[in-house]
């Protein structure tokens, strides 16, 4: 492996540790993370593998415009890194792992999985939540990235009545399944690997959607609920007074609390403990003030069905299931996996929470969330709607060149002073098909590298639509329809959108 000595290479350009590696971008978790830290002023790199015809890059695309839509404001682009954590030096290149020594200087690890039972500790969810994590504690040591936060979760405990601190993590509990089992070894992992100057575990609940939008990208837990509720609820007969019956016997009281957390207000807790230095170095129970229980759910889903019917029994032995209730089947058989969840719920100490991100508080999962949850899930038939590919006029990356000998012919504007033999220069472009990079001339020849400069070096902050004009008016300066570009306008105009 190179071990980063190369002085050539580190005279080309300019550098210090200021980025973020994030894995698990396009995950529903992961894709929140991305966003916020990014309108945090994050400098960014995401590691990401292709999937199907979907190159990384544009999976990362996709997720950003549709950030774009929803904020209506344009994003800078972190730098795309293709890999895996699964794979050995998460699959990195040789030029890449280079890359990454030179300027990341944390990593937020959120690749999981949520395979609950897995034939073999070669396989999920055992592959990526412990081997993975391993190879993300290695990547980290060789390349000496000192700042490393883990998002585990709050089910490391196990199956436990007395309460939970988040001082606790070995504790001779035992475990539901193999995704908390393996979530519990990899933060034990965590907890023991050395070369860091902070180690940062997040434990969040049952994460379920955006509070605001109903959004989710996953169908799991709570969500998993809502989708047999639509599915079978419409199904059944309604009485004379139009009202669905929905007879079914549940073998619990109703009341038992369940620890279900927002998707925005997890990655907002998070994004700000990882951007609060004083806050690292410790462990974070991201759980809600206030539980939720399926009695208020079933509430809920009767406003929103116009149903009725359930029945809460106690205990399996007192509810006598009819067994040739096609409805209680189909939802006994849909939900079996999260039977052991159902009537306990551990209760958990957040001090550490409290302390230092106590001002976001917890969104209360109440009728009208839940309202948008059911119908989130119908416009997109529940997961089965396929996502919209990225738009893109051009990839910046393509015409980096062009772009700099464009730009070097206006740096007087920048009052910025250069000749042919030295230039130096960092280019942030928002939006489709934007990116990072930093541009030098060595001997009259560019010299492309990923990632912004330092702060000696200037930065050319530009939209997409901004490129698109700087590119034009290079290759057509006598045009009557030229368009002057104002290349010293604030970031607040760059990131406004445009009109029409």
């Amino acid at each position: 492996m190179n071990k980063f000595n190369s002085n050539r290479r580190r005279s080309a350009y300019l550098s210090c540790k200021r980025y973020t590696l994030l894995t698990g971008a396009t995950g529903l978790l992961g894709s929140y993370l991305m966003r916020d830290l990014l309108l945090k002023g994050q400098r960014l790199a995401v590691l990401v593998r292709p999937k199907g015809k979907q190159q990384a890059r544009e999976r990362i695309e996709a997720i950003l415009q549709m950030w774009e839509t929803e904020l209506q404001l344009r994003l800078p682009r972190p730098v795309i890194l293709v890999g895996d954590v699964k794979q050995t030096n998460l699959g990195l290149s040789e030029k890449q792992t280079t890359w990454v020594a030179e300027f990341c200087d944390e990593i937020v690890h959120a690749a999981a999985v949520l395979t609950f039972h897995g034939p073999s500790r070669d396989q999920e969810p055992w592959a990526t939540n412990l081997d993975g994590t391993k190879n993300v504690v290695r990547l980290a040591n060789e390349c000496k990235i000192r700042n490393l936060h883990y998002v585990s979760t709050a089910y490391v405990c196990g199956q436990r009545d007395s309460v939970v601190h988040e001082s606790e993590l070995a504790t001779g509990q035992t475990f539901r399944n193999d995704y908390e089992q393996s979530k519990y070894e990899a933060e034990c992992l965590i907890q023991q690997a050395e070369g860091f100057e902070s180690k940062t575990i997040y434990r969040p609940a049952v994460i379920v959607g955006d509070s605001q939008t109903g959004y989710t990208s996953t169908y799991h837990g709570l969500f998993l609920y809502l989708r047999l509720m639509a599915m079978l609820v419409p199904s059944q007969e309604a009485n004379e007074d139009g009202i669905i019956e929905t007879p079914i016997k549940l073998p619990m009281e109703g009341t038992e609390p369940r620890n279900l957390v927002p998707i925005d207000w997890v990655s907002k807790a998070i994004s700000h403990l990882v951007t609060t230095p004083e806050a690292h170095g410790r462990t974070y129970h991201l759980t809600p003030d206030k539980c939720t229980n399926a009695r208020e759910v079933i509430e809920y889903c009767y406003a929103y069905f116009n149903s009725r019917g359930v029945e809460f029994c106690g205990s399996e032995s007192a509810c006598d299931l009819d067994e040739n209730d096609e409805f209680a089947r189909k939802l006994f058989e849909n939900t079996d996996i999260y039977s052991s969840y159902e009537t306990s719920d551990p209760t958990y100490d957040k001090s550490n929470l409290v302390q230092f991100a106590g001002h976001l508080a917890c969104p209360h999962i109440d009728q009208e969330m839940i309202f948008k949850f059911l119908d989130f899930g119908k416009a997109q038939n529940w997961g089965k709607r396929r996502s919209k590919p990225p738009q893109v006029t051009r990839w910046i990356e393509s015409h980096l060149t062009e772009i700099a000998l464009a730009a070097q012919k206006t740096m007087s504007a920048l009052r910025i002073s250069t000749n042919e033999r030295s230039f130096h220069l960092g280019l942030d472009i928002y939006g489709p098909g934007g990116g990072q990079w930093q541009l030098t001339t060595i001997d009259g020849k560019f010299l492309v590298t990923p990632g912004l400069p330092d702060e000696s070096c200037p930065v050319l902050k530009l939209n997409d639509l901004q490129i698109n004009d700087l590119l034009l008016r290079d290759q057509t300066e006598s045009s009557s329809d030229d368009r002057q570009i104002d290349w010293t306008q604030p970031l607040e105009t760059v990131m406004t959108p445009p009109t029409g």
